[in-house]
């Protein structure tokens, strides 16, 4: 047991923290390139907080240019027992309103330029992720919203596409077919990630639009996006606030944090000592076992 160092990767509209105290941009170096930016760092009440930018402050990187492996290495490197992911999402349900947060309990991955895990040829690893989403921590997320004065549901299906642009109406309507519920660009391979550096991970989604679904709805734009997103990013800061005061001072262990206790299948004889090496605060508790 021991405290909590929450990581926090604010997406669209969530690009600070105002609560922090102590703040202190830091600079993280990884053996998998740069992360989207420095790392503010801080505290709220007992509780340490890292912030990562996903898009870099002034969002510079679209989605597809986000080094997911390298935010989530540096996360990892700087501490952190847990990630809470914000993102802007669209909805896919009539009863996801926007200017709602929702908090996914399951996710679908439909990206294919990014790389999705950490583990390859020379040390093979196979994590599980039935469900990928940290009941603990989402279940903070969801108190903690409504402390903040959101209207959260919680539960449903999120899928990540690759972007950067939005989907075609066909599209959406057979994401709906598959039902899901959110609609983003950024959660994947972020979760999968997650589960390999032994990082419980939850996800808020700010609802912005319905997508293109709707007949007789507007398509989406982003100007449309940016006027929820303002709301919505009032809400998300003080959530951080809420949910950081609301941890309980001693972290109780998670079985996530031994996700790669029975995942590694690469015999120790054949092993590429680089790769082991660029795994050594993702993978180092298994590796140096």
């Amino acid at each position: 047991m021991g405290g909590w160092t929450l990581g926090v990767i604010g997406g669209s509209g969530l690009y600070a923290i105002d609560a922090l105290e102590d703040q202190q941009w830091i600079e993280v170096e990884t053996p998998w390139g740069k992360p989207s930016d420095a790392l503010l760092k801080g505290r709220i009440g007992d509780v340490t907080l890292i912030f990562l930018p996903r898009h870099g402050r002034g969002h510079r990187l679209s989605p597809s240019e986000i080094n997911y492996r390298a935010n989530i290495d540096a996360l990892k490197r700087a501490g952190c027992t847990d990630i809470l992911s914000v993102s802007a999402v669209g909805s896919l349900r009539e009863h996801l309103a926007p200017g709602m947060f929702a908090v996914p309990d399951q996710l679908i991955d439909r990206t294919w330029l990014r790389q999705p895990s950490f583990f390859g040829s020379g040390m093979v690893a196979h994590v599980s992720m039935a469900d990928p989403v940290c009941p603990r921590l989402a279940g903070f997320a969801v108190a903690a919203a409504r402390g903040a004065g959101a209207v959260v549901a919680e539960g449903g299906t999120h899928i990540t596409i690759e972007g950067p642009q939005f989907s075609t109406r066909a599209e959406s309507h057979l994401y709906r077919s598959w039902n899901c519920d959110l609609i983003g660009m950024t959660a994947m391979p972020e979760a999968k990630l997650a589960r390999e550096a032994e990082l419980p991970y939850a996800l808020v989604g700010m609802v912005t639009d319905y997508d293109c679904w709707r007949e007789g709805e507007d398509h989406v734009d982003v100007a449309s996006v940016m006027k929820v997103m303002a709301g919505n990013a009032r809400a998300a800061r003080a959530m951080v606030r809420e949910i950081a005061l609301a941890l309980p001072t001693e972290r109780e262990a998670s079985p996530i944090d031994a996700a790669l206790d029975f995942a590694l299948i690469t015999a120790p004889d054949a092993r590429d000592p680089a790769l082991v090496a660029r795994l050594d605060a993702v993978a180092g508790r298994v590796l140096r076992g």
